[in-house]
Formats: structure tokens, C-alpha cells, sequence
């Protein structure tokens, strides 16, 4: 089956979001799309997955115009979508999600046997070992992404869109995927891989398209490599300077965790100090992520201390933001951002709604300038006054940051901050983190992208099974070395 879009082009009131894109996706190929945030992409998936209409151009599909009525429409016809952000019914089950229009039935009862039997293998495919009668709300991010590619596998689809299929997975998931795409291309399959990990596009892809500023800068190249790519994206803009070099930290502890048992953590001690970012690694339930969860209120400790600025942590969510703790969270649709309100709105939610930092009198002029300073700074596509919903993923991701920055916080707490993000705003993200720990704040953060932990921490503690296990420290790390920690001894029984 191909799936061809001609001379499309996408408005959205007198916004330009796509000007007449042309691209094919082939039977037994991947086609790479990338682009900055507000580029495009997103436009496009749409259109070719049946979400929008164009305003202008035509799909095709084996050469017959087709307008899908609705992305179901495209189902039927062939066409699946793993979109951005996640579609996972949290009280249902996994079996259900897998299934949410076709379900298996005895007579007009569901059948979770045979929906068990249908998912069993393509969930093994992808590693996911999870019983299908699990509430779906219940898994990590990375496990709901993997029920969601699941679902589109399954419906047997003659062209696979994936858009930020690994934003949220840990390497060994991302390397079954890759796996599994090779499989799905040699059966005949087309498929459409969108990302900004643009090492992992070269690497699945047979051509790659990019948009710049909704138009086709290069269009279903296939001899290119990284630094072409990187050109095309930013057009005469040159790529951001990598992170400034920082001196070593040398403060007291800001963070101190002795014996600290909750969950599946036992027994883990650490410090953080002033001006220090420490990174946090470990594959999916390793622990580190429920270390973050201590830190900023969201989690309880059963056993051991944990004090931060010398006092003991915060206990909820809300004493954490009251004494000036940020915590960056990796879903940004479930919990970073009110998205049926405007960004300015959402910049302010911190200081102005969390901590009254300027009185419970709403200055919204003052608010909105404030907002279009960080509309400035992050380079986020989009006016102070628009609805959140409006944004591109990668934008809405840089709202959630700038809104915890606006409260000028004491201790940073970040997961998975550059999620979804373009090369240049991956760079400026990294480059207001630096700074942050370059004035004195400790910086946590916990990363998918073992690369952006080498990058910016001093050092890494590495968990596995609710233990640290490791502790790299700069001169150490590398990709390599992390991934070496990450899963070395994983599969033993001790």
C-alpha cells in the first residue's frame, strides 16, 4: 500500500501550518520525519492519519484520491497512528486498550481469553510483560507508550505512523522497537517514523523528509547524514554552542537521603549539593524515579532520612512547591499543564496560583508579559494568549519548564525535561539547566536519553532493583558506560 500526499497545505486561521508538502510512504521502507517544534509534523501525521482535513493538496492512496472521513476511517482503510501524546484509558484495562473498537467476543460478551491470545505475542515482541487485566493507568509512561504501539500493531496496518514512538522509552525498549519495525518493513509494511532523536531516524530510516517552518526542505532524501539534517532543520541559523563547561560543586549537601526505604526502594542513601546536577539512570522500576518522587512530595518514606535545606522533605506535593521545589514531570498531557488554558495561564500557575508570590490579586497584563519573556527565551511558537492545546508537543514541553522557572525555584527536580524536544531547544533546555546549577541550585534529573545525562551531570547513580548500584562520576560517563551499569547483573536473582 501507498500512502502519497501531494501539494497538501494546512491553515489554521492566519496561521500557515503546512504549505504544499509533498511525501510517499513505500511498502518495505521507513520514512524518516523531522523537524523543529512547530515545523509541521504533527500537521502532517494528522492529515495522513484522517485527524484533519487539507485545505489544500491530495492523498492518495495505490494512486486513488482518498479523504478519510475520521482517523477511523483510516484505520479501516489501513492506516494506524501511534500519536505524540497518549490515548490510554487509565480505568480500563490493557486488554481493553489494545482493543478499543474491535474487541473479541462470545456472542455480545467480551472475551478476554482470546484478547489475551491475540495480544500475547505482539506484546511479547515488544517486551512487554505486563498481565493484560492490569488497569492501564497503573503502568510507567514508557509501558502505557508500548500499549499504545501495541494497539497499532495489531490492527495489522498496511502503513504504520509513528510520532515520538521512544520519547518515553528506555534503551533496551527502544532497541525491540527498532526490531520490531525491521520485521514489520520486511513484510511489506510502510512506515512513517517521526522523532527528534535524530541519530535514531538516520539509523531506522531509508528516507527522510524535513519541514521547516511548514514547508518540505528536503523531501524524501535518501543519502544524508547528521550535520545535513541539522542544517536543513535550523536553515541559516547556526546549531546552538554546546553547554558551557561548569566548576565542580563544591557546597554542602542540599539533599540528604540516609537509609531511605519506600515502595520498591531499600536502603538508599545519597547527597546532592548546592550548584550540583546528579543524574538519575535505571531501567523501567529500577527505583530512581520513586527516589524523585520522595524528593518532590509525591511519595512517603517508610524507613531512614531525608532532609532537604537541612529540613525534613516535604510530605505532599503542595509543601514541596511551598518550599520551593520544582518537579518537572515527564507527562506533560496528565500532569504539567492545564491545556484547555492560555500559555500565560500556565507560566503562572507556579507563582502566581501555587504560591502567591505575588498576591491573589490576578495582574493578567503583568502575567502575559511575563509569559511572552519566556515565549522569548524558550523560542516556543506561540502567542501568551493561546490556548495551550494549541502547541505543538515539543512547545508544550518548554511551557511546563518555563512555568517552574518563572517561581525562581530552590532545588530542581526534572524528569525527562527535553522529552519530545527539537536538536536547537534540546541545546537551549540543556543551556538554562547548566545555568541553573551555574547560580547555585541542585538539579536532579532523571533521563530516557543517556546522552543528555552525559552531557550535563557531574555524576550519575545508576539503580537496579530499588538499590544504587552505581556511581559515575563525570570523567567516567558515556553512553556506554551508563547502559553497562543500567542492565550488568540485571538478570541474576540476587
Amino acid at each position: 500500500m501507498v500512502l502519497r500526499a501531494s501539494g497538501v497545505t494546512k491553515r489554521y486561521g492566519g496561521v500557515t501550518a503546512l504549505s504544499t508538502v509533498d511525501i510517499s510512504l513505500i511498502p518495505g521502507e521507513v520514512h524518516g520525519l523531522v523537524g523543529e517544534n512547530g515545523a509541521g509534523k504533527s500537521t502532517l501525521v494528522k492529515i495522513l492519519s484522517g485527524v484533519v482535513r487539507p485545505d489544500g493538496g491530495a492523498v492518495e492512496m495505490d494512486g486513488t484520491p482518498v479523504a478519510f472521513s475520521n482517523a477511523r476511517d483510516a484505520v479501516g482503510r489501513g492506516v494506524a497512528l501511534v500519536a505524540q501524546e497518549l490515548a490510554i484509558f487509565g480505568d480500563l484495562t490493557v486488554a481493553e486498550n489494545l482493543f478499543p473498537l474491535d474487541a473479541p467476543r462470545l456472542g455480545p460478551l467480551l472475551s478476554f481469553k482470546r484478547m489475551a491470545e491475540r495480544a500475547a505475542p505482539v506484546l511479547a515482541e515488544l517486551g512487554l510483560r505486563v498481565p493484560v487485566d492490569t488497569r492501564a493507568g497503573t503502568l510507567s509512561l514508557a509501558d502505557q507508550q508500548l500499549v499504545e504501539i501495541g494497539r497499532a500493531l495489531l490492527q495489522q496496518p498496511g502503513v504504520l505512523i509513528l510520532d515520538e514512538p521512544t520519547s518515553a522509552l528506555p534503551r533496551d525498549a527502544v532497541e525491540r522497537l527498532m526490531s520490531v519495525l525491521r520485521a514489520l518493513v520486511d513484510r511489506g509494511v510502510a512506515v512513517l517514523y517521526v522523532s527528534h532523536f535524530l541519530e535514531e531516524v538516520l539509523r531506522i530510516a531509508q528516507r527522510v523528509t524535513v519541514l521547516r517552518d511548514g514547508r518540505a526542505v528536503l523531501a524524501g532524501e535518501s543519502d544524508v547524514d547528521l550535520d545535513r539534517v541539522v542544517t536543513a532543520m535550523l536553515g541559516s541559523r547556526p546549531a546552538p554552542a554546546p553547554v558551557a563547561s561548569r566548576a565542580p560543586a563544591t557546597g554542602s549537601p542540599a539533599v540528604e537521603v540516609s537509609s531511605m526505604s519506600v515502595g520498591g526502594l531499600r536502603d538508599v542513601s545519597f547527597s546532592v549539593a548546592s550548584g550540583e546536577i546528579v543524574g538519575f539512570a535505571g531501567l523501567a522500576g529500577a527505583g530512581h524515579l520513586t527516589a524523585l518522587a520522595v524528593l518532590s512530595g509525591r511519595a512517603v518514606p517508610s524507613a531512614g532520612q531525608v532532609r532537604i535545606g537541612g529540613v525534613p522533605a516535604p510530605r505532599t506535593p503542595r509543601q514541596a512547591l511551598r518550599s520551593g521545589i520544582a518537579f518537572v514531570p515527564s507527562d506533560r498531557k496528565r500532569f504539567g499543564l492545564m491545556l484547555d488554558k492560555a500559555v500565560w495561564e500556565n507560566t503562572s500557575a507556579v507563582s502566581w496560583l501555587g504560591i502567591g508570590r505575588d498576591g491573589w490579586w490576578l495582574r493578567r497584563r503583568r502575567l502575559a508579559g511575563a509569559a511572552s519573556r519566556h515565549l522569548e527565551r524558550f523560542r516556543i511558537r506561540g502567542g501568551a494568549n493561546d490556548p495551550t492545546s494549541s502547541l505543538s508537543g515539543g512547545n508544550q514541553q518548554k511551557v511546563v519548564v518555563a512555568k517552574w522557572l518563572d517561581a525562581d525555584p530552590d532545588v530542581v527536580i526534572l524528569d525527562d525535561p527535553a522529552r519530545g524536544v527539537d536538536v536547537g531547544a534540546r541545546a537551549e533546555m540543556h543551556a538554562v539547566i547548566s545555568g541553573l546549577a551555574g547560580a547555585g541550585k541542585p538539579v536532579l534529573l532523571a533521563s530516557t536519553d543517556l546522552a543528555e545525562l552525559c552531557e550535563l551531570c557531574d555524576r550519575v547513580l545508576v539503580f537496579q532493583r530499588g538499590k544504587v548500584v552505581a556511581e559515575l562520576p563525570r570523567a567516567e560517563l558515556s553512553e556506554q558506560a551508563l547502559s553497562v551499569a543500567m542492565n550488568a547483573g540485571f538478570t541474576d536473582s540476587s
